[in-house]
């Protein structure tokens, strides 16, 4: 009896070792992974937000050795009669007004302040578009008839085979994806989970090999065609993105802090959704953008590509909002009405006639529910009327 007990005892101390070892050798992957379940976390989500890169793989894009190039501030705005509630009601974390290129308008909220990273989500779609303008105005890109095989040759008999480029930057690959935040197994959260443990996001597309329609027939929001993009741009260069990022689009700038990218396990970033940037630097970039990729005397992005992004291309449905190149235009839109959007609020509005950028950061746990989408777009419209005097 004592021999089988201490072969139970010693079996016991084997499992209880070999389960710390493990624990131990794992432990960064464990953490990210206990980190994407908890993310949207109510009591979790803003702190979060500004600090992804405590839980998540990353790395740091230069901000060059630029001066800061500061923003001016404006005559103060008085915001509109709702703003304060909406501000309650979406959970809204900062928003900072330029008009002509002055601060009209900043506040940060939910203990949230100017020096915060705030997790960008698919507001970094319109940032890779910029990038993406620019290298094809080098030369490093063909055509967006191309396929993407021409450039991602890792995709070669998947779903993204008979693919272009142009395809998947209006988001129009046909390839199945299920984009179901709220559902554990979709493939959007399964990706997520790849990020967390370290995978390849590169594999994780090339295993993708099922599609619901022809390349170009038709629209649907798939974030994974947005990596399929920095797939082509690193392809066609030889480069990562936070590299190309860092020379080409960031540096010019002047930002206050450098931004980071989340990445996967071999440092690819995410760049469908894994910007981190202060709520000054967002609205740089997006100042930038209203001046048709001009700043301060420098042409940044090509202004035949900032005009060809903009607008509504892609075969969207009748009536309902409309997408360019990696940016959203808003139904009703006039000229020169365009914006970022990600996902539990993050927003980048802007009104070239009317010379308005706003930022809107958000921990917005209620964002999909119906008519909010419409009801911050229609409070961006009130806030750019108020500038109007």
């Amino acid at each position: 009896m004592r021999n089988v007990l201490k072969w139970v005892l010693r079996a016991l101390f084997a499992l209880i070792t070999a389960a710390l070892v493990i624990g131990f050798w794992k432990r960064e992957e464990i953490t990210r992974l206990l980190a994407v379940n908890s993310l949207f976390n109510e009591d979790r989500i803003v702190s979060n937000f500004s600090n992804m890169d405590g839980a998540f793989l990353h790395t740091e894009i230069s901000k060059g050795a630029s001066p800061i190039s500061p923003l001016p501030e404006g005559p103060q705005l008085t915001m509109p009669a709702t703003y304060d509630a909406w501000v309650d009601d979406r959970t809204v974390t900062s928003t900072l007004v330029l008009k002509d290129g002055q601060i009209v308008h900043e506040a940060y909220y939910q203990g949230t302040d100017a020096e915060d990273r705030r997790i960008s989500w698919s507001v970094a779609k319109s940032y890779l578009s910029a990038l993406f303008g620019i290298l094809v105005d080098e030369g490093a890109i063909s055509s967006l008839d191309a396929p993407v095989t021409d450039y991602a040759p890792a995709l070669e008999g998947g779903a993204y085979d008979a693919a272009t480029i142009l395809n998947v930057l209006q988001m129009s690959s046909g390839i199945t994806f299920d984009e179901d935040y709220l559902d554990y197994d979709s493939d959007i959260n399964r990706m997520g989970r790849v990020l967390a443990l370290g995978g390849k996001m590169d594999e994780f597309a090339a295993g993708l090999t099922e599609s619901f329609a022809a390349p170009g027939e038709t629209w649907k929001y798939t974030s994974i065609d947005t990596h399929v993009v920095g797939m082509v741009a690193r392809g066609a260069t030889g480069r990562d993105i936070p590299d190309l990022m860092a020379e080409k689009l960031i540096a010019p700038l002047g930002l206050e802090q450098s931004p980071l990218y989340l990445t996967d396990g071999v440092g690819v970033a995410f760049v469908l959704g894994g910007l981190n940037i202060t709520t000054r630097d967002y609205a740089r970039f997006g100042q930038m953008i209203l001046q048709n990729g001009a700043w301060q005397g420098q042409q940044i992005v090509p202004a035949d590509w900032i005009a060809a992004s903009t607008v509504a291309s892609a075969e969207t449905e009748q009536g309902k909002i409309g997408y360019g190149y990696q940016w959203w235009i808003p139904v009703d839109a006039t000229d020169g009405q365009f914006m970022g959007r990600g996902i539990y609020g993050q927003y980048l509005y802007i009104d070239q006639q009317a010379g308005v950028v706003i930022v809107s950061t958000a921990a917005d746990r209620q964002f999909r529910e119906d008519g909010v989408s419409d009801e911050n777009i229609e409070m961006f419209r009130q806030i750019v009327a108020s500038t109007k005097g």
